[in-house]
């Protein structure tokens, strides 16, 4: 198995992961993994009918999310990832079961699948986890304006947020993370600010 480095970059919908994954690739010259999500058979379903395709959604992720972590982790090049498989259980399952919209027995089956999978495959050398407010957020979704995101409520995204802090806390004790508040970060503005954030990371995943 490589021992080549590759980040994780977590959070919230609409938080700016695909935006850092970009400029992280191209500053330090590692190799991008981005998110399903202009090609996801099930994205504009699922947000019209959660509990219908939640579980759907779920597996869809998963198995490209599996596919591409175990890509990255036997590369030869540094790769940096947009959205880690460990959200897929932790934050969007658990919530969508939590929320009454992924029945118990496709929770139990999910994740008795995700343990099974991850059990052979590397630990990303860090995980970046960008958080912002509620607010925040919800003026992202509004600015990038995507037509299946507007029925993406305030409450959704609270609830997200929730178990993101609460997942944060427990992956601290397992894996390197850096947390970043992007509530007052514009990378497009702040550029001395986005190439501290670049170094730390250079320098967290040659330790």
């Amino acid at each position: 198995m490589s021992d080549v480095p590759f980040v994780g970059i977590a959070g919230n919908i609409a938080v700016g992961k695909t935006t850092l994954t970009k400029m992280i690739s191209e500053r330090l010259g590692w190799r991008p993994f981005f998110e399903s999500v202009d090609d996801n058979p099930y994205l504009s379903d699922f947000y019209s009918d959660m509990k219908r395709w939640s579980f759907h959604l779920q597996i869809y992720f998963l198995s490209r999310r599996f596919r591409t972590h175990r890509e990255m982790s036997e590369g030869d090049v540094p790769a940096v990832q947009d959205r880690t498989i460990y959200e897929d259980v932790e934050i969007f399952a658990q919530s969508l079961h939590e929320m009454g919209n992924m029945p118990q027995r496709d929770w139990v089956n999910y994740r008795a699948l995700f343990d099974e999978m991850t059990a052979y495959l590397r630990k990303p050398t860090l995980i970046i986890f960008l958080k912002a407010t509620t607010d925040s957020l919800l003026t992202r979704l509004k600015k990038r304006g995507r037509e299946y995101e507007k029925s993406v409520s305030a409450e959704y995204l609270h609830n997200l947020n929730i178990a993101y802090a609460r997942w944060i806390n427990r992956a601290k004790l397992e894996f390197n993370v850096m947390t970043v508040d992007t509530d007052n970060f514009d990378v497009y503005k702040d550029k001395d600010r986005l190439e501290q954030l670049i170094q730390d990371v250079a320098q967290r995943c040659e330790a």
